[in-house]
Formats: C-alpha cells, structure tokens, sequence
C-alpha cells in the first residue's frame, strides 16, 4: 500500500471543520508535556485507546505495539491516552507511564498526557468521541476502548476493551481503511481545540 500524503486543511468554518465525527482538531500535550495537535496525523489511519498501566488488560500494548509495526510504513498511527478513570489503575505521572509503556512493551507509538475519558472532567476529545451516535459513541465502559479514524479524520468504528488489538475484525477493518482511497476533500485541521 502506498503512502499517503495529508490533503490540505479547510477553510476555518467550512462544512468539513464543522463536521462533528471529525475527531482530529483537538491539541494536547503529550507524554512529555510537548504540545501536539492530533492533526498531525491527518491522512492517517488512526487507533485511539485509553489505556492504563495497572490493568488485566494492559498486556494489549504488546498487541498495540505490534500492530503500530506491521502497519505504520502503510498509514497507521496509534495514539495513547492514559486514563485513571476505571479502579485507579493508571495511579502513576506521565514519567511513570512513559517508563513503565517503553520498558515493559517497547511503545513506540505516540503515547499523550494523561486525561479523563469519562466523568465531570473529561477530556474534550473524549466528549467528542463520545458523543457520536451509537454504535460508536456511549460512555467508556473501561480501558482499553479502542477507536478507529479515517484518513478524513473522522472516526467511523469502536472497539469494546475486552476486543483485543489483534482481532481479525480490527485487522480487517484497519485494512480496509489503509486500502481505501485518499480523501479527496480537505482534511479539516480547523476544528475545536481541547484541554
């Protein structure tokens, strides 16, 4: 599969920054404290997970890191957000994180400050997520919910925490958008920053 360069961004108030499934708009810092805007990887396929170190299901990173490896060179990015929302099992600072994500797991996606997914604090990019129509949208239920982004920047699939990274039906899904043409509208960068 080729690579694909990102389309240019859209007039600021245009239809496609406007569209409210385009979840790429947002800034936040990452593991480091380094200010990114998720518009970088606009032209992407994109794999966001709230993760947790301290979980039954933080092995996945293994699998998330594996998939990152296999698919990066064809157009797919994972994008972590370490959450403490479900039985405080991300207790530790984004250094502990970082520590614990590249040590253990040998992460070498992009790993971002940690956040709320759920609750009165949540982040932005999370209400967002959230609030799309169902299936996709709904609360998260625990880590490790998966979502998957277009190369348009809108996210079009949700996968449940106990759905592991490796599944068929993710692989096939995620194939499927690598294989897909590249948007042949603007990738909106225009949309709604967050906290």
């Amino acid at each position: 599969m080729a690579q694909v360069e990102p389309s240019p961004a859209p007039q600021p108030g245009s239809p496609a920054a406007r569209d409210p499934a385009y979840v790429l708009g947002f800034a936040m810092p990452d593991i480091d404290g380094k200010e990114r805007t998720l518009a970088e990887h606009a032209g992407k396929v994109v794999l966001m997970v709230n993760v947790a170190s301290k979980c039954g299901l933080t092995p996945q990173y293994e699998q998330l890191q594996g998939l990152y490896e296999k698919f990066e060179k064809e157009g797919l990015v994972v994008l972590a957000f370490p959450a403490n929302n479900f039985g405080e099992q991300e207790p530790g600072t984004n250094g502990e994180i970082k520590a614990f994500c590249t040590s253990r797991y040998g992460v070498t996606f992009p790993v971002f400050a940690k956040i709320s997914v759920k609750g009165d604090d949540q982040h932005d990019l999370y209400k967002r997520l959230t609030g799309q129509p169902e299936p996709i949208g709904g609360e998260i239920k625990w880590n490790f919910t998966k979502f998957l982004v277009d190369r348009s920047g809108r996210v079009v699939a949700r996968f449940e925490p106990r759905t592991r990274p490796d599944d068929p039906e993710v692989i096939d899904r995620i194939v499927e958008l690598l294989r897909a043409p590249a948007p042949s509208a603007p990738v909106p960068t225009g949309a709604p920053s967050g906290s």
